[in-house]
């Protein structure tokens, strides 16, 4: 046990240990402290308040931080005399000055010997003295969160226990009894997030699609976190995992029902906001109705899918948008209803929804347009091949436009309104010599057609054959698998050469595909020189070219993938900056040196990039840099080193 001393800025402690017994008590004043130093739990009066309350917050930070109260409802008041302490068999109970019991846990078994650990996730635990496994804790505070979400917590339901982990904000700055807002995973249909204030749904965040929740965008890979969806028959989740210890952050829940992630920096001293939900007016719940979709960048922000127009138009004149959007075409169920592809949106509420996880997307459609009552299906989880659907059975609300991490969604609609490649033709031949005739000239085209693509993919490439490039050749329909068939949520950016997506090969690999513009000139001389400059060249500080793919029209370059993505990415990030210490910074430096002094001086070919820049530097899963992008290097045989271009080159 130790005592320590608080004031409105520090806390200091003179001895730590993170666990009591029965034996022992935690007066106002004696704090425990996890075994990493990382958490502090002991009474605190937040704000201008005089009551006292037991709760956690972070050791190493100046101004105290809760992270977890337990007497939010129930204060010591107006003094300093409380005790918290561990009773059999196996209840924590605080007691105030009058020895009333303020609060206790809610403990479900009975312990002989029962303790109070601290541990260095900041989850305060009751379990048994000489058992320390999780699934054997009598109690634990992560089971009954407060306002804030940390990692190693689960946000959900577990049926077996009964318990909903959920938040709700303080009442006051200076009162942590609920407030008026809660966010929960509500279970309704297919699980998904929602901020209510009081009984009102104020906000919706979308369900999980395997990578992350719909409602967020820029939520993709982090370095300093994972993310997991548990769902089966037992219990729900969301949870993420820390990678890198030394980052500090939270999900704290405000008095104004802003749900906000926080990333504490050193080298400022203060907490940097990462995330704001909701973002925007358009996170705003069914603010244009049934199918209306919300875009910030538009005047007025609400409009009509497409093929669907305002049910109200006088509404809609004076912006009340609640009464959404209906089809142009009213549906006639089985009289050749098919469906419609919408692209790039947050998926709409799946309250009226239902799932089934091991579908693909064609068997999707094929059950959709069984039922009469299905109104549009979507992909499941994008994380697996055979992805899943969800179903909807209601008007479709809450959507909005997300150009960045949006999803694909297809509506049922009238066989009018969909597009005409959808309809069938109805084609009357008047007589044979006319068939043949069409016959006849349509061989003509082709041959004429196939001629001349042959002739323009000579001219494209150069006249080079695939064996010129001594390199593994892949099938054109082994990329588009690999990258989703080149979806936008594959996609990793965008350079004078084309797109570069992300993929992952049957065996498990991962992979970027640079993907040549077929209107880029420039592309073309890049993906011969660069398969020229490096296809034989191997060094740890280069990316690796694992090989390329010639068919038809398409030429991309395949490499090998690296997770944390380029250096200017966390280099001009202020968050994400902090990753990169000084002896990280090293590293980086001296790997690009080392592949500098390769390419310039030790491979067969002296190599000068042209284009050397924080954006053609990535970084592996350890954060050693490998030099990419060489499609305007130049390369000089034996002790050559001077050439002349007619392009704009860098370094």
């Amino acid at each position: 046990m130790y005592r320590a001393r608080e004031d409105a800025r520090h806390v200091i402690i003179s001895t730590a240990t993170d666990i009591i017994n029965t034996t022992q008590i935690l007066r106002d004043g004696d704090t425990l402290i996890s075994s990493g130093g990382r958490f502090v739990l002991g009474f605190f009066s937040p704000g201008n308040s005089n009551n006292r309350y037991v709760g956690i917050w972070y050791a190493n930070i100046n101004n105290i931080t809760a992270v977890w109260v337990a007497n939010r409802e129930n204060p010591v008041k107006n003094n300093t005399s409380g005790i918290l302490k561990v009773v059999e068999p196996g209840v924590l109970v605080l007691l105030n000055d009058t020895n009333n019991i303020v609060w206790s846990s809610n403990t479900s078994r009975a312990a002989r010997t029962p303790v109070l650990q601290l541990l260095d996730t900041g989850n305060l635990v009751l379990r048994v003295a000489n058992d320390d496994r999780p699934e054997n804790f009598l109690w634990q505070s992560f089971d009954y969160l407060t306002n804030t979400f940390l990692a190693d917590m689960n946000f959900g339901w577990n049926s077996e226990t009964g318990i909903q982990s959920s938040l709700t904000s303080w009442k006051t700055n200076d009162n942590p009894a609920p407030g008026d807002f809660t966010f929960f995973m509500d279970l309704t249909g297919y699980p998904q997030c929602i901020l209510k204030k009081r009984n009102v749904t104020v906000c919706r965040v979308g369900p999980w699609n395997g990578h992350r929740f719909t409602g967020i965008p820029n939520t993709g890979q982090d370095p300093t976190y994972t993310y997991e969806f548990i769902m089966d028959e037992n219990k729900t989740y969301y949870r993420e995992l820390t990678i890198d210890k030394s980052v500090i952050s939270r999900y704290t829940l405000s008095q104004s029902g802003l749900l906000q992630r926080w990333t504490w920096v050193d080298r400022i001293q203060d907490w940097v906001l990462h995330l704001n939900i909701p973002a925007d007016n358009c996170d705003t719940y069914k603010l244009c109705g049934a199918y209306g979709s919300c875009n910030m960048a538009n005047s007025p922000s609400c409009g009509c899918l497409n093929k669907f127009v305002p049910k109200d138009p006088q509404g809609w004149v004076k912006s009340d948008w609640s009464n959404g959007c209906v089809r142009r075409t009213p549906l006639n169920c089985r009289k050749g209803d098919g469906f419609l592809k919408y692209s790039g949106i947050k998926l709409p509420d799946s309250r009226h929804s239902w799932f089934n996880k091991s579908m693909t997307l064609e068997e999707c459609k094929v059950e959709c347009s069984k039922i009469c009552s299905c109104t549009a299906y979507a992909q499941l989880d994008k994380s697996i091949e055979r992805s899943g659907c969800l179903f909807w059975s209601e008007d479709l609300i809450d959507i909005r436009d997300m150009s960045v991490d949006g999803q694909d969604i297809y509506i049922r609609m009238a066989s009018s309104d969909l597009d005409s490649k959808g309809k069938r033709s109805k084609i009357f031949i008047s007589s044979l010599t006319s068939l043949m005739g069409v016959v006849l000239l349509g061989l003509s085209l082709m041959l004429y057609y196939w001629k001349r693509k042959k002739n323009y993919i000579k001219r494209t490439t150069g006249g080079s054959n695939n064996k010129d490039f001594e390199l593994p050749l892949f099938d054109l329909s082994t990329i588009s698998k690999a990258t989703n068939n080149y979806s936008i949520d594959n996609k990793l950016g965008e350079g004078g050469y084309g797109p570069v997506y992300k993929g992952v090969l049957g065996n498990g690999q991962d992979i970027a595909v640079k993907r040549l513009s077929k209107t880029s000139m420039q592309g073309i001389e890049e993906f011969k020189n660069e398969v020229i400059c490096i296809a034989k060249l191997e060094h740890r500080n280069l990316v690796k070219l694992l090989g390329c793919c010639i068919q038809g029209e398409e030429k991309m370059l395949i490499y090998e993938y690296m997770p944390n993505r380029s250096l200017d990415l966390i280099l001009f990030d202020q968050i994400r900056s902090t990753i990169l210490d000084w002896p990280k910074r090293l590293q980086v430096v001296n790997g690009v040196a080392r592949g500098l002094m390769y390419i310039h001086q030790d491979s067969r070919l002296r190599i000068i990039h042209g284009d050397l820049k924080a954006s053609n530097i990535l970084l592996d899963t350890d954060m050693n840099p490998k030099i990419s992008d060489f499609g305007i290097a130049r390369c000089f045989p034996g002790n050559e080193t001077e050439d002349e271009t007619s392009r704009v080159i860098g370094t």
